[in-house]
């Protein structure tokens, strides 16, 4: 497999790395918080308020949730928002892994290297911070099932280049969009509204280094590699989103989980928000060229497109 980079072609992608590192840092430096002292930990959980926006409900929508009295849909978005939180700390745990593996014995001067040490500072508060909120949610430590346990630590060990940081861009894109929504809304618990705040401003930072990384380890690729990583980052999207609400939340809350779980999963409102929240991610894996036929089959099944 020959490489169509020229000389010139990677100077200057080298040099648009390492500026887009640099404003990074600077960013980072700009504006970063402090899980520990920004977010109000000590005033007693308000049961009056959801833990995320209503809408972004696995069951909004469905003739289980006209049923349910506004203490049961409140506890719900509360356990659902507490198991979101649970399902970013195993996913920012394997980041974390990827990201150390793909920068181990680098130039640590180069600002690559040093934002990357930077991100997972950031992701190690982050977990920290999703743990505590989950806590205070009153909600237990949900986990993705077994088998996604032993696939996301297959992923850690054996992704490298754009299919690591594609899967980051993933399940940090799908995070941003529906944080956004509960940060600005007034229904959800202060505290919770501040975490998503937080995460939503730090990780902007996360996604733009995400894209430059997945554009830069594709520079020169060939087709067979493309439609091999392809796959592999959507597979690993699809049990990403598929496991971000555990039905055991649905337990927690006072349901009948096999009811819950039915209409959950032919919720078309659900399914369309999840779908428009990706339409910018979709666009980028097109244009790098991982949105390949197959790769389609496993978004599709994820109702990410």
């Amino acid at each position: 497999m020959t490489s169509s980079i020229t000389g010139s072609d990677a100077t200057a992608a080298a040099s648009e790395r390492e500026d887009v590192a640099r404003r990074l840092l600077d960013s980072s430096e700009t504006l970063s918080y402090d899980p520990a002292q920004e977010v109000d930990w000590e005033t007693p959980l308000d049961t009056d308020h959801h833990g995320a926006s209503p809408e972004w409900s696995t069951l909004y929508g469905t003739a289980y949730w006209s049923e349910m009295s506004p203490e049961q849909q409140r506890e719900l978005t509360r356990q659902e928002a507490a198991c979101v939180a649970s399902t970013g700390i195993w996913f920012e745990m394997i980041l974390q892994q990827m990201v150390l593996r793909d920068f181990y014995a680098k130039d640590p001067a180069d600002p690559a290297f040093q934002w990357a040490l930077t991100e997972i500072a950031d992701e190690c508060r982050h977990s920290i911070m999703f743990g505590r909120g989950a806590a205070k949610l009153r909600a237990p430590a949900y986990r993705p099932p077994r088998p996604v346990i032993e696939l996301g630590r297959a992923f850690k060990t054996l992704a490298f280049g754009e299919a690591a940081y594609a899967a980051i861009l993933v399940a940090e894109e799908v995070l941003d969009v529906m944080q956004r929504d509960w940060m600005r809304d007034e229904r959800v618990a202060p505290f919770v509204r501040t975490i998503n705040n937080i995460h939503v401003v730090e990780e902007s930072r996360h996604m733009k280094f995400a894209r430059q990384e997945t554009k830069e380890r594709l520079r020169g690729v060939g087709p067979v590699r493309k439609q091999i990583q392809s796959v592999v980052v959507a597979a690993a999207s699809y049990f990403i989103v598929t496991s971000m609400v555990n039905k055991k939340v649905y337990e927690n809350a006072g349901l009948d989980v096999d009811r819950a779980v039915r209409e959950a999963k032919a919720n078309q409102h659900y399914k369309s928000l999840v779908r428009s929240s990706c339409a910018g991610l979709m666009e980028f894996l097109d244009s790098a060229g991982l949105l390949t036929k197959p790769a389609m089959w496993f978004y599709k099944r994820a109702n990410l497109i």
